[in-house]
């Protein structure tokens, strides 16, 4: 008799698993996607570009967007915007949906998908831990501050770029900065990732019956520039090693539009897919009541008054 894997192994089996893919038409939709100059972020605007979506790039880096959004209008066809906002600062983030807001009269699909990660403790202008702001509380804040315009919109999607590095774990509600604990990248890239998850389902039973759906999403073991702003050793083993052993983004491309447009996911929410097969987070990811506490934090964090 074969044995399942338990629920904390089943990455495993997923990752394997042949993946589901999506020919639905995006033609004309809106997307916002945070983080799309490389990666993850990169090969979903490419893949929604190819759907015919109308892609707007949320970025740090001006000449990089630029060049990457002539070369998407080049392939595809379809317009492609840039919007420039730095994730640790969270003004940025404030202008960035003022600026979307004010161009968009609608926004079909938000794909937060900018993060890093950090083998060292470093702190933003605020005083936050940097890879918790850039990872958890900017992707926040973005999400309610284009939340109404999302409804306005309904039928609508928001897709939360997470991570299997969820299972690292590191959430301390009384510590969110790591002032008072030994910082190790795994566990502050485990914290932000965390109370992402555990505030998507506090998002989920917000939005129930608005006709907006929000889902995680773990893009798979792929190559990506996340951690490139580490020292040379770290850099030197990622490019050299690491990468060795990951898969081409395309597969994470395929599976955002595959969430982003496909029917099957419509009214679909609340939930966490291993690219596109449904899985269990850990447990300290599904705990509801530290989830409210999280909730609460980030708000006051994020100066969200109302």
């Amino acid at each position: 008799m074969k044995r399942e894997l338990p629920d904390e192994l089943m990455f495993i089996k997923n990752a394997k698993a042949e993946q589901k893919k999506s020919s639905a038409d995006m033609t004309g939709k809106i997307c916002i996607i945070t983080g799309a100059t490389s990666g993850v972020g990169l090969e979903a605007a490419k893949r929604l570009a190819k759907g015919g979506a109308h892609i707007v790039m949320v970025c740090r880096n001006t000449k990089k967007a630029e060049d990457i959004s002539t070369e998407i209008k080049a392939a595809y066809h379809v317009p492609v915007d840039v919007v420039i906002a730095d994730f640790s600062r969270l003004e940025d983030v404030r202008r960035a949906a003022g600026e979307i807001l004010d161009r968009y009269a609608k926004i079909d699909v938000l794909i937060n998908n900018a993060g890093m990660h950090s083998t060292s403790p470093l702190y933003t202008e605020e005083g936050y831990e940097l890879v918790f702001c850039v990872d958890h509380l900017a992707s926040f804040l973005l999400t309610n501050l284009l939340l109404d315009r999302l409804k306005e919109s309904a039928p609508a999607r928001i897709i939360d770029v997470n991570s299997e590095g969820h299972r690292f774990n590191g959430l301390d509600p009384d510590d969110l900065s790591w002032r008072r604990r030994h910082y190790t990248g795994l566990r502050g890239y485990g914290a932000a990732k965390t109370a992402q998850l555990l505030t998507v389902w506090e998002f989920a039973d917000l939005l129930e019956g608005s006709g907006v759906t929000i889902n995680a999403i773990h893009p798979g073991d792929v190559r990506t520039n996340v951690g490139s702003n580490n020292g040379p050793l770290y850099k030197w083993f990622l490019h050299h090693v690491t990468w060795h052993f990951l898969k081409d983004p395309v597969i994470a491309g395929e599976a955002i539009y595959y969430l982003a447009a496909d029917p099957e996911m419509n009214g679909v929410s609340g939930r966490f897919f291993h690219l596109t097969i449904e899985e269990k987070p850990a447990p300290h990811a599904r705990d509801r009541k530290m989830g409210k506490r999280i909730w609460e934090l980030s708000r006051q964090m994020a100066g969200i008054i109302n």
